[in-house]
């Protein structure tokens, strides 16, 4: 129990390490995006003296690392700061845009964790079939897609030509569940055609590699079936590589959203970015590009986690 905690506080104090790197890393490549919010805002025909009283106003005549530690030392105390363009804070900002990305990295996940799985375990089954060679071509042309290919193809045929689907994702407060699920199906299989690719194939390689232990040929020998030798003895084992890469791909879903939500026109965090790239609104591109790195690395950090835990090996090590 001492070294779970023990490994649990070092991948913790890691974590929060590789936070305040990344927080640095963002901060200075905001400053260094072209262009000036203040000359956006004001215009070529503002006075110098106008230019230099708006900067004041917003603290933007403060040297880059005072303001740095200055928005460190909010984010610590609750305070996301203040949205330049809306003129708001920005909780109200992203904490609705979150959730819709969240809710939309559920949904996917929802859908492409238990049919990877369900194919990778197949795929091992019947090793060198028709059907695994089938559904690694498949993979293969997943995984060299890109999304915006993806989504404009799930677009084009099941939204114009079928008409099954709206072509704009747009969500509301008050709209019903079911309704939401419908209207989100087209970006969580677009995000699920992307992932899942890599959750298979992962799991296909592990349980494979499992099959040629030793242990694999004892329950062979004693006439077991290969289904249930896959089920019952390889699948636990291989638990560990699975919860990595699909922790990964968790991430990846809710970090790589963007061009997925810019596709559709989804109201999440991603489309709430490229927004205020194109605004020079610097607080929010801050904010939301910290809560990407926050979700990114809290996950692998806890795949980590679930790793030593599901392993005997690292959990009791000599």
């Amino acid at each position: 129990m001492i070294h779970i905690l023990k490994m649990v506080a070092q991948r913790l104090a890691l974590g929060v390490f590789i936070l305040f790197v990344v927080s640095v890393i963002i901060f200075m490549a905001v400053e260094l995006l072209p262009g000036d919010f203040v000359d956006a805002i004001l215009g070529q025909a503002a006075t110098e003296a106008t230019v230099e009283a708006f900067r004041y106003q917003l603290g933007l005549d403060r040297p880059a690392y005072i303001r740095y530690f200055e928005w460190l030392g909010d984010i610590f105390q609750g305070d996301l700061g203040y949205s330049f363009r809306a003129q708001r804070p920005i909780d109200d900002l992203v904490l609705l845009r979150l959730y819709n990305t969240l809710f939309l990295a559920a949904y996917a996940a929802a859908i492409a964790v238990p049919i990877a799985l369900l194919f990778g375990v197949l795929a091992a089954m019947y090793r060198n079939s028709f059907f695994d060679r089938t559904v690694n071509v498949v993979a293969l042309i997943a995984i060299s897609s890109p999304e915006f290919l993806a989504a404009y193809i799930l677009i084009f045929v099941f939204a114009v030509q079928l008409g099954w689907f709206p072509t704009l994702a747009q969500v509301s407060i008050d709209m019903e569940f079911g309704e939401r699920l419908r209207v989100l199906l087209l970006p969580a299989v677009t995000l699920t055609l992307v992932t899942m690719a890599h959750m298979m194939r992962m799991t296909r390689a592990s349980i494979i590699n499992l099959l040629s232990h030793p242990y694999i040929e004892m329950a062979r020998l004693k006439g077991m079936s290969n289904r249930r030798i896959i089920v019952r003895h390889a699948l636990p084992n291989a638990i560990a590589p699975i919860v990595n890469v699909v922790a990964i791909n968790l991430a990846y879903m809710i970090v790589g959203v963007v061009v997925v939500e810019v596709v559709f026109v989804y109201p999440g965090l991603g489309q709430l970015l490229v927004d205020s790239v194109s605004n020079r609104d610097m607080p929010v591109v801050q904010i939301a590009c910290l809560i990407f790195a926050v979700t990114y690395i809290s996950l692998n950090l806890l795949a980590d986690i679930c790793s030593v835990l599901s392993n005997p090996r690292l959990l009791h090590p000599r």
